[in-house]
């Protein structure tokens, strides 16, 4: 593995286990009776049969190969696999033996299929197929007489098919395709969505890497190849660049859709596995469990217990890390400016700001309420804001997040309703760089 795609691993470890366990982190809590819900795809007759699933994704990309170029290519998904305890010859729920508990759960095991491939071998197609076969493992109950735990896997089979196709014009470039085909034969009518699970792929990513070479990125391309990343065709899943700002070489496919260079937090201490929720809230969550609570979270999962052991055992001093950062603090002046004495979250701090007197320099004008703008949604922007390019707005306030960057909160000129959303504070927001000033005139 590359050392990009080394420091890739935590980001994509991370998708990996995105919902893997949700809190309570116990097998009896009604949230955890559905998991499973990224990147799963399904044998093709289960999805067939108007479940809603599906047995195949697709990810396609630019990527600008060195000569002789070799394009490395992990995917990596996690196989569902059943752990039942098991007493006197018979499946139980749960058991406790010498005050432990072993309870009946679906586990997950990691798989990865790893292929580096030439690109001149693209251009013709390239299939990777893969299988994985059934599996039993036993694990005996120290102290439980004949009781055992047994962990079962079923038979899974797959494909990765690629390829990749010159660009056409003068810049050069390859439009590469990679497609992930569950093709287990397994076809029970009627099927329940668990029993398709055993036969399924889960948290299915891929990771791309060229060494030497590079990836455009999709949200933010430059100009000349637009028109090429508008046509990248992407179907449950989302290409973006991993590693630091300004690397390229590196392209992680996620079944959740993010933003380039993800990366996780620094004030991280460990998975929480929930990660809808913020790691401050989901660790005060679980430091409220009671004891009964943790010992059947203990029993649940080894993720779980790893889980509970690392929350109890944190120093406040790291508890505090979590509760906010501010990374970038500028004052309006766009000078540096030390951190005020009192938490970001007390209104003091914000003393020195008036959302309705700042202003910003945009293109060198001062841009404050009652400026007229015209706007220019960046691509990161959603797709509401982006029907909105070239339309022309007036400022009511001049805003700045705590990371240190700045926005405005604007309603549309043309906008019968504008008045009344002002009224009420209902306003758009974007940044700085999506905004241009309009020479003063009658509206």
């Amino acid at each position: 593995m590359t050392d990009a795609l080394t420091r890739a691993k935590a980001v994509a470890d991370a998708v990996l286990y995105e919902g893997y366990l949700l809190y309570p982190y116990r097998a009896s809590a009604a949230k955890n009776k559905v998991r499973w819900q990224w990147g799963v795809l399904t044998p093709a007759a289960y999805a067939a049969a108007g479940t809603g699933e599906h047995h195949w994704s697709q990810a396609e990309v630019i990527a600008e190969p060195p000569d002789d170029g070799v394009l490395q290519v992990r995917l990596r998904f996690l196989q569902v696999q059943k752990r039942v305890v098991e007493a006197a010859g018979r499946a139980v729920p749960s058991l406790t033996v010498d005050g432990t508990e072993y309870t009946t759960w679906e586990e997950a095991v990691e798989r990865e299929i790893a292929a580096a491939i030439p690109f001149s071998a693209l251009s013709r197609g390239t299939c990777v197929p893969f299988h994985l076969e059934a599996g039993e493992d036993v694990e005996p109950v120290i102290g439980g007489d004949d009781a055992r735990l047994v962990r079962r896997r079923a038979c899974l089979r797959g494909e990765l098919r690629l390829r990749g196709d010159a660009l056409p014009g003068p810049f050069g470039g390859v439009k590469l395709r990679v497609r992930v085909y569950n093709k287990s034969v397994w076809d029970e009518p009627g099927a329940t969505r668990d029993e398709a699970l055993a036969h399924s792929m889960v948290a299915t990513h891929t990771l791309l890497s060229i060494p030497g070479g590079a990836f455009l990125s999709l949200i933010d391309p430059p100009e000349w190849a637009s028109v090429a990343t508008d046509e990248c065709v992407n179907e449950r899943t989302w290409p973006v660049l991993l590693g630091e700002p300004g690397r390229c070489d590196t392209v992680l496919c996620s079944p959740i859709i993010l933003y380039d260079h993800p990366e996780i937090a620094e004030e991280s201490q460990g998975p929480l596995y929930d990660g809808l929720e913020i790691d401050e809230i989901l660790t005060l969550r679980t430091l409220t469990l009671t004891d009964e609570e943790k010992r059947q979270a203990r029993a649940t999962d080894t993720r779980a217990a790893e889980l509970i052991d690392r929350v109890e055992s944190m120093p406040p001093e790291l508890l505090d890390r979590l509760h906010g950062t501010i990374r970038h603090l500028r004052s309006v002046t766009g000078d540096a400016e030390e951190p005020p004495d009192v938490p970001w979250w007390d209104p003091e701090a914000d003393a020195s700001l008036s959302p309705e007197s700042d202003t910003v320099n945009v293109a060198g004008v001062a841009i404050g309420k009652g400026s007229r703008v015209r706007l220019r949604p960046a691509k990161r922007a959603d797709a509401h804001d982006m029907f909105l390019t070239g339309r022309a707005a007036v400022v009511q306030a001049v805003l700045l997040d705590v990371d240190g960057v700045w926005h405005v909160a604007v309603t549309l000129e043309d906008d019968l309703g504008s008045e009344l959303y002002a009224q009420h504070g209902r306003y758009r927001y974007f940044g700085v760089d999506e905004i241009e000033p309009i020479a003063t005139e009658t509206p």
